[in-house]
């Protein structure tokens, strides 16, 4: 659920940018940015735990393997 909710937050972003872009709004441009830094920064998060878990997982399967 966490990679829609950051997709979601990434295109919320992109839209904030594009609109204070489009109206010279130089603060909802920033805040569009800070979204997508904000996204971007989660999904890294969760791509390390999953990497982390994988990693764990496959540790467990050798461990059982070798009982």
């Amino acid at each position: 659920m966490g990679d829609l909710s950051n997709k979601a937050q990434e295109l919320a972003g992109k839209a904030k940018e594009k609109a204070g872009d489009l109206t010279g709004d130089q603060e909802l441009k920033g805040e569009g940015q800070a979204d997508q830094v904000e996204s971007k920064a989660k999904q890294a998060v969760d791509d390390a735990k999953d990497a982390v878990q994988g990693a764990a997982d496959r540790v467990k399967g050798a461990l059982k393997r070798n009982d």
